[in-house]
């Protein structure tokens, strides 16, 4: 197999290609205009060399999140995670080699920069033994690695600058190597697009970037002119990876879209002026006051979810990964991993519940995001041979919480009336909940503060309080002080309290 890829035809109607191997050591910069076709020739890139070499998209407005069908992409959306679990989530990227949409549409800037930045650290601090060649796409590099401050603050622009600058200057020997796409260099941290070796620039119209565009190909100033000439689609490639001359390219077809790409004029409806503002200003109907659902390719995947869907990729042998380097061979492939043998359905519970338990038990575990929690207890599952009883993130948090109780197995029937009213309470506050709700059921002492906290997640005395003034103003606690200042409290709904403590 080829590490060539072909990009577009020449005005002769000869292929102009892309060498992968030459790319992934010198870097690539795109310029052009808005509607010059900039993500369009991003995406024939991907396309055509998702066979070849794991990528990694940074996506701003989500336009990417089409490669995931046909070519196998996992999409992340950037919104649904928190630091952690993105820095997390990126590790496991580089170690199961994983091609990558990092879709940030659903952030405001100084999120996407951050959330970014995060991102791209991780996968430059990954330990040597996986440092694999990666493409890093970043579209809109403009706005990561901005030539001056903007409406960001200081603090989040040199974060985000610090990490493209990583990856652009310092990447290659990691094997990161960066495409980044930009609508004007001006706009561009110098330092960053220094360091691209090849060149792709479109349509512009600028003095000034034209001026910056025609340097980079070896142009005179006189000649920059015609970049402004160029139609959509169109772009002059110059550098090692394309040609040692600045060649005019028309690039081909690809085989996905942006779900935003407009689709071209419509009729304007034929309602008059007053039609219409009693349509705009009628009372609204049942449906416009509930929020509206997602639609069906923007519903967020659970953190766990995808932490075992990017596990799904399997690094094949050393062979493999060696004549991918020379040949350009597929550089992962799907595990494929036998059924294990089923258990029967009441050893299936005694396990789950041993695991619940011990997890809960271990120090620090309730500190823990619960994406991270679920992927250790989905490694635990497979190898007790229950792993297709894992079931999902909502179900395992909601359970976990149970465990943090002391309850492993909550569908047993002496915890039914606990479970009913269990039921109703949120996520976040469940842990506490069930930690008191069982000290009543038994009598015992009331929780203290530090063991509310614990079951909580938090080392705040005053997050304690608010807790448990949240948990009485809801009506399922009352709380009782008495003259010596022990705590009792009741569950209404139990008709039981907690000793005095």
């Amino acid at each position: 197999m080829s590490a060539s890829i072909v990009i577009g035809t020449a005005p002769d109607g000869k292929p102009v290609s892309v060498d992968i191997e030459e790319l992934l050591a010198t870097r690539l910069l795109v310029q052009g205009n808005s509607g010059s076709g900039k993500s369009h020739l991003l995406r024939r890139l991907l396309e055509e060399s998702a066979p070849l070499v794991q990528q990694v998209v940074i996506d701003p407005e989500g336009d990417f999140v089409t490669l995931a069908e046909p070519f196998g992409h996992v999409v992340v959306d950037g919104a649904a995670y928190d630091s952690a679990e993105i820095a997390q989530l990126a590790t496991r990227i580089r170690r199961h080699r994983a091609s990558v949409v990092l879709a940030l549409d659903g952030l405001e800037i100084e999120a996407q920069m951050r959330c970014a930045a995060i991102f791209l650290n991780a996968l430059f601090d990954a330990p040597r033994e996986q440092w694999f060649p990666v493409v890093v796409v970043v579209d809109e590099a403009q706005m990561f690695a901005p030539a001056a401050g903007g409406d960001v603050s200081d603090e989040v622009r040199r974060v985000s600058l610090a990490a493209m600058t990583n990856v652009m200057c310092r990447g290659r020997k990691r094997g990161l190597a960066g495409i980044i796409a930009t609508q004007r260099l001006a706009k561009l941290a110098k330092n960053v697009a220094a360091e691209a070796s090849n060149f792709l620039m479109g349509r512009t119209f600028l003095d000034i970037d034209m001026a910056r565009a025609a340097d980079l190909l070896g142009m005179e100033r006189r000649q920059a002119e015609q970049i402004r000439d160029l139609e959509r689609g169109q772009f002059l490639g110059l550098g090692p990876a394309i040609a040692r001359r600045a060649v005019p390219v028309r690039i081909g077809s690809v085989r996905t879209s942006a779900r935003t790409s407009i689709k071209g004029l419509m009729p304007l409806p034929t309602a008059d002026a007053d039609e219409l503002h009693a349509l705009l200003h009628a009372e609204p109907q049942e449906e416009e006051r509930r929020a509206p659902a997602l639609p069906l390719d923007e519903v967020r995947v659970d953190p766990g979810q995808l932490l075992n869907q990017i596990a799904d990729f399997e690094l094949a042998g050393t062979e493999d990964a060696a004549d991918a380097a020379d040949g350009g061979e597929d550089l992962f492939k799907a595990a494929s991993v036998p059924a294990p043998p089923s258990l029967p359905p009441e050893e299936v519970r005694r396990v789950l519940s041993e695991i619940m338990l011990d997890m809960a038990g271990e120090e620090g575990a309730t500190f823990q995001g619960a994406a991270s929690l679920f992927q250790d207890f989905s490694v635990r599952c497979r190898m007790q041979r229950i792993g297709a009883h894992v079931g999902d993130v909502t179900r395992f948090r909601r359970r976990f919480a149970y465990a943090v109780a002391g309850i492993g197995d909550p569908d047993a029937p002496e915890w039914s009336a606990l479970a009913a009213l269990a039921a109703r309470v949120e996520d976040d506050v469940l842990a506490p909940f069930l930690l008191i709700a069982r000290a009543a059921l038994e009598g015992t002492p009331c929780p203290d503060d530090e063991d509310l906290a614990r079951a909580y997640g938090t080392s705040s005395s005053g997050r304690i309080r608010r807790l448990i003034e949240h948990l009485e103003k809801s009506g399922l606690i009352v709380v009782r002080t008495d003259f010596q200042g022990r705590r009792s409290i009741g569950i209404p709904e139990l008709g039981m309290s907690t000793a005095a403590l």
